[in-house]
């Protein structure tokens, strides 16, 4: 069965940098859709970054130019790669998983993925 499993996050100073990744295993169809999600406390998951294993990435207007997401296909892994953190960026950050894939553009809507990690913290003081 599909399984997500996420690195740990951390804790960073303002402007710092972290790197979370995601590996995903249990999966034969090469093709499927990937994203990342936050939540801070007492508010609603929301996307950051969708990215289609075969091609095609974007990401939320306020991570655009801060972060990127990428995937390796030989690994299975997602990566986010966090730069210029800020105190709004705190939350739990969650990878996920749209196996199959509809196709169609790999957005980061919650409602469209049907795996899930188990969230890692990262914390920007």
């Amino acid at each position: 069965h599909v399984q997500l499993v996420e690195s740990e996050g951390g804790s960073v100073l303002a402007g710092g940098s972290l790197r979370l990744s995601c590996v995903v295993s249990g999966v034969i169809d090469p093709s499927y859709c990937m994203g990342w999600f936050r939540q801070a406390p007492r508010k609603e998951r929301e996307g950051v970054a969708g990215l289609y294993t075969l091609g095609g990435t974007n990401s939320a207007d306020s991570v655009k130019g801060r972060f990127t997401i990428s995937h390796d296909n030989a690994k299975n892994t997602l990566y986010l790669q966090m730069d210029n953190l800020k105190p709004e960026d705190t939350g739990m950050y969650y990878c996920a998983a749209a196996i199959p894939w509809r196709g169609g553009v790999c957005a980061y809507i919650r409602t469209e993925f049907n795996y899930w990690g188990q969230g890692t913290q990262v914390t920007v003081s």
